[in-house]
């Protein structure tokens, strides 16, 4: 044996840093304090979600949370209600309005639903996908885009992409903005 092979080899020095911030992380996360149990607004149950009134909760970016950091608006009119991401009445509408096609995923902050392909019934050699994006938290006609996938069967059982009309997308919007403006009146009147 040679003298080399006895010597402890040591580790490069990007695995050396990375190994500390691990091990200070841990240390940090060891370190609390005491758990975080909220107050609870004098006058206000707790039940369903919708009920809590987020902007009386006490956090640590202060009152109204991360949204006031980011400049966030107290207007629940404006804001769309709730505690998504993106304009409620719009969510809600976009997942009523495309109700019988199955979803594949559903991002209520990112404002994005795929569903998955859904045959019609009266048309088993065709299929259908959309991706709904609400882009933003106002209830605005512009804050909706729908996009639509076709595809057809061959005689051979194989799927091909085919095309779509320009308006199909804009009648599915169309139908969410005026079940989103439905939902709203509703919210309104209550």
């Amino acid at each position: 044996m040679t003298a080399e092979s006895n010597t402890p080899r040591r580790l490069p020095a990007a695995i050396r840093y990375g190994l500390a911030g691990v091990a200070v992380g841990l240390l940090l996360a060891a370190c609390s304090a005491e758990p975080f149990t909220p107050e609870p607004v004098v006058g206000q149950e707790y039940g369903r979600p919708e009920e809590v009134d987020y902007d009386k909760r006490k956090t640590i970016f202060g009152e109204g949370g991360i949204s006031n950091i980011f400049g966030g608006t107290k207007d629940p009119q404006e804001r769309g209600g709730g505690a998504l991401g993106v304009n409620s009445f719009l969510w809600r509408a976009s997942l009523d309005t495309i109700s019988f096609m199955p979803v594949n995923s559903a991002d209520p902050f990112g404002g994005v639903i795929i569903t998955d392909w859904h045959t019609p019934v009266e048309s088993p050699s065709e299929r259908f996908k959309l991706n709904v994006y609400i882009l933003g938290r106002t209830l605005r006609a512009d804050g909706i885009r729908v996009a639509v996938f076709r595809q057809v069967q061959d005689r051979g059982g194989l799927w091909k992409d085919a095309a779509v009309p320009d308006e199909t997308g804009i009648k599915i919007e169309d139908a969410i903005l005026i079940r989103a403006r439905q939902l709203r009146n509703q919210s309104i009147q209550k």
